[in-house]
């Protein structure tokens, strides 16, 4: 005899709430999820007891020297402590390192602090100006009693938080010209765009690369230079922003007519239209594509190592061809590609953060 009283919900059952409900919706709710549960708790078996062990068991973490960390086997932490700042500072002077460290210090908190909306405000464009010339000053030098330090010397991550840094602040706002130029009623300016972007996404970020560093000083007239590390910098946005159109272009595509006619009722101009209800829509549903943009921009700065830039990818290289150290190529790729995941897995999640907070308003 049921003794549930009228108006009142029962309870689920055991087996669909806690740990046990998780697991069956998240991990066994169909037969082809309960294989591919299986075979990734079969790998992680296999693979994660074996890193421990290589990064954590074998080594001998008070080896100092090659020969000790050949004997001992696994991961030679002796090489990380030898060579980090090599890795890390490029060729940068090596009394001064103190200086790119700052450097990137203040440009990842700038960078933290213009991720947190409570920053989204007019004074976060003279933070960024402040860091900017702190950043130019730390690593320059030549003022304040600071050493004169060419570019020609700077590397590491430093010199990958530059490039990349400044390639999506400027790559972003160029690629919504383009994705609006695209989408213009005016011919000239839609064939311009059209050809740039198809132009710019028809051949790799490594000819562009190699055409700013070669090519690009030949057609420049006599007496007249461009840096090497401002050429890479220029190709780095120019390619960066033709995906950026595209990607926009698509969000532009996805807003309802709708939209687009009720703005028009509201008698607002074409930029009030694109500033006040059709970008911001269109950006919030191209959040996920937009960060694979930036997280690749990120990793491709390793590509000006073929212009001679010695930026992580190169110290990393350089620091094995130590005839003391050779043989141990391993270690240096593991610890930069450490770095690369832990700034990449942090804009990732910054991106499902930000898309949780904008979803808000769609549900209750």
């Amino acid at each position: 005899m049921d003794r549930t009283l009228p108006g009142t919900d029962r309870l689920p059952p055991r087996t669909d709430t806690g740990v046990i409900g998780w697991m069956r919706s998240r991990l066994f709710s169909s037969p082809l999820n309960a294989i591919l549960t299986i075979l990734a708790l079969w790998i992680l078996l296999l693979a994660v007891p074996a890193l421990i062990d290589y990064l954590f068991v074998k080594p001998d973490f008070a080896a100092t020297t090659a020969a000790q960390c050949r004997e001992t086997g696994g991961y030679c932490w002796a090489f990380v402590r030898e060579k980090h700042r090599l890795i890390l500072f490029g060729i940068y002077p090596y009394d001064e390192q103190w200086r790119p460290l700052l450097a990137s210090v203040i440009l990842v908190a700038a960078i933290v602090c213009s991720c947190i909306r409570w920053f989204w405000k007019p004074f976060l464009a003279l933070i960024w100006v402040v860091v900017l010339t702190a950043v130019g000053v730390l690593m320059w030098g030549g003022v304040l009693g600071l050493t004169y330090v060419e570019n020609a010397k700077w590397g590491g991550l430093p010199l990958t938080l530059i490039l990349s840094t400044f390639g999506i602040a400027f790559a972003f706002p160029f690629g919504l010209l383009l994705a609006l130029g695209r989408r213009s009623h005016m011919p000239g300016v839609k064939a311009v765009c059209v050809i740039y972007i198809e132009l710019i996404r028809g051949v790799p970020l490594v000819s562009l690369l190699f055409m700013s560093s070669v090519m690009l000083p030949l057609f420049l007239p006599e007496g007249f230079s461009i840096d090497k590390l401002l050429r890479a910098q220029i190709a780095i946005i120019l390619f960066a922003a033709a995906y950026v159109a595209e990607t926009v272009r698509g969000g532009l595509q996805a807003i309802p007519k709708g939209q687009y006619e009720g703005a028009d009722s509201l008698g607002l101009s074409y930029w009030q239209q694109m500033r006040k209800i059709i970008l911001p829509q269109a950006l919030k549903i191209v959040i996920p594509p937009l960060v694979g943009i930036f997280i690749s921009l990120f990793k491709d700065t390793s590509l000006v190592v073929i212009i001679g830039i010695f930026d992580l990818t190169q110290a990393a290289k350089a620091a094995v061809s130590d005839a003391v150290w050779r043989g141990f190529s391993t270690e240096s790729y593991l610890f930069i590609s450490a770095i690369y995941f832990v700034f990449c897995y942090s804009i990732s999640r910054y991106s499902l953060s930000l898309e949780r907070q904008l979803d808000q308003g769609q549900h209750r």
